[in-house]
């Protein structure tokens, strides 16, 4: 799923949740907290996908000038 996908889905379950009627306002609270962390660390587990990436691309001619790949 594309991050944008995945954020609009996010954003579709935390309306679904504030609009409940089953849920009290704690419960509503604590399921957007939640899922706020779940928002952040998908975005910190993109942004270390990205360095990696970009260190791999850097170090990969100095593993083939080793022999390594």
């Amino acid at each position: 799923m594309s991050s944008h996908k995945h954020h609009e889905h996010l954003e579709r379950i935390k309306d679904a949740i504030r609009n409940s009627k089953e849920l009290s306002e704690e419960e509503k609270s604590n399921t957007l907290k939640h899922i706020e962390e779940w928002i952040a660390e998908d975005k910190a587990f993109g942004t270390l996908y990205e360095e990696l990436i970009s260190l791999t691309s850097k170090i990969e001619p100095i593993l083939a000038e080793l022999g390594l790949i």
